[in-house]
């Protein structure tokens, strides 16, 4: 099945007997194989001969409310790619071709009443709120979109099946978008006109609403301020702390001006950090996160979900190996080093970024980021490394150091040259 539309109503049999055949007709000129499916909530009108007529598949909800409708369509879709829409005729038929080629474009092709060229036809008192709804969700969590709260939405099918949703009334709209960001999807959005509702009345209870959309935002600020969200590298690049965006610039700058420009590196535990973005187009970023992945496929540099245990590549293939912000996250071990050595060519530049444990500094910023962000990296710092044992070390496993540079006292940045091949047991030496 190439596609299935997901239709949550609850006695919208007046709509739908308009609905249903304006869809079958818009459908079967896309040239795909579809299914209609709609997710009843045992409405009490003729919803059921409705879709027995039009040739639509009803589905009664187990779970309450327009979340447990949609996660209850989402389930039964069989199509490669889902499409959501409401039943009140609001959301045109006649859009959802332009949705469907835009498919490859992105995970997410959002039907948006608030990007240029979009519009909406509503009461005012409605229109008021869902700006201030949008406006609020997009900024306290960063968004790069602008109507977050829109059902009109064509999903690739598969990454439905990533995502751990927990609402079930309307602020599951929210939720979908935010988690599917979080993952690192891609999400566009297309202008379209929002239609006044034809039949009946909104469904929607403003007090019921507004407490579960504040429950929502609070629970979505909490996982999109932490490490886990696939964005965190990139909006610490410009965000509204000063300490923070300091610290990420100063590092992308340090870094960058340690490596050549103009040859290949791999970049080993990328994450969504810009520094990808920065070196040159035949460089690979790998991470072992397959969200922060996801989210790098917008530096349009080659990608790679591995392990630095084991690099997926031939011996001596890169120029560089830049290695910022991971060795402290993984188990005491060699391997990652001979790994790193193995990879590089005799000659090449090997960049390591850590904090320094055996400093002052660092070891009090640790626990006042305890206190201030407890979502982010410090309780992730298994193994401790000190300047000056890694130094030794690395030279032990044939590194020259040729530059270090600090970021305020605490997290140094050292290049080094391979000299020679990688010899074991230098490893007891190189932590704090």
């Amino acid at each position: 099945m190439d596609l299935s539309v997901v239709i949550p109503a609850w006695n919208e049999a007046d709509n739908l007997v308009k609905l249903l055949p304006q869809l079958h007709a818009v459908l079967s000129q896309l040239g795909c194989t579809y299914e209609i499916i709609v997710v009843d909530n045992h409405s009490a009108d003729a919803t059921e001969e409705v879709c027995r007529v039009a040739g639509a598949l009803l589905l009664q909800q187990t779970e309450p409310g327009y979340g447990g409708a949609l996660w209850a369509g989402f389930r039964h879709a069989s199509g490669e790619y889902i499409l959501t829409m409401d039943a009140d005729l609001s959301h045109a038929p006649d859009f959802i071709p332009t949705l469907w080629n835009e498919r490859e474009r992105a995970d997410v092709v959002i039907a948006s009443r608030y990007v240029k060229g979009g519009s909406t036809d509503m009461p005012w008192y409605r229109y008021v709120l869902s700006i201030i709804l949008n406006r609020v969700y997009t900024r306290a969590l960063s968004l790069p979109v602008k109507d977050i709260s829109s059902g009109f939405r064509l999903y690739r099918a598969s990454i439905l099946r990533d995502l751990d949703l927990k609402s079930s009334d309307f602020d599951a709209l929210e939720e979908i978008l935010i988690e599917c960001y979080g993952q690192g999807y891609q999400i566009i959005e297309m202008p379209m006109r929002y239609l006044p509702r034809d039949q009946g009345k909104s469904k929607v209870k403003l007090l019921r609403f507004g407490i579960a959309y504040l429950k929502t935002l609070f629970r979505m600020w909490k996982w999109r301020n932490s490490v886990a969200s696939a964005d965190y590298d990139a909006r610490a690049f410009d965000s509204i702390i000063p300490l923070q965006r300091y610290w990420q610039r100063r590092r992308y700058q340090i870094v960058l001006g340690m490596l050549d420009r103009s040859k290949r590196c791999l970049d080993i535990g990328c994450g969504s950090s810009r520094i990808l973005g920065g070196l040159s187009a035949d460089s690979v970023g790998l991470d072992i996160k397959m969200n922060k992945v996801r989210y790098a496929r917008r530096y349009q540099r080659p990608l790679v979900n591995a392990s630095a245990f084991a690099l997926p590549f031939r011996d001596g293939v890169f120029d560089q190996v830049l290695c910022s912000q991971v060795i402290e996250h993984l188990e005491a071990s060699e391997q990652p080093f001979r790994e790193m050595s193995r990879v590089l060519k005799i000659g090449g530049r090997l960049v390591l970024g850590t904090p320094d444990y055996g400093g002052r500094v660092w070891p009090i910023l640790e626990r006042l980021y305890k206190v201030f962000a407890p979502g982010a990296y410090a309780d992730e710092h298994i193994t401790h490394y000190a300047k000056d044992t890694l130094i030794q070390s690395m030279a032990m496993y044939g590194f020259q150091l040729e530059r270090a540079e600090y970021i305020l006292a605490s997290e140094m940045i050292l290049l080094f040259i391979k000299r020679g091949e990688f010899r074991s047991g230098a490893f007891e030496t190189v932590r704090a």
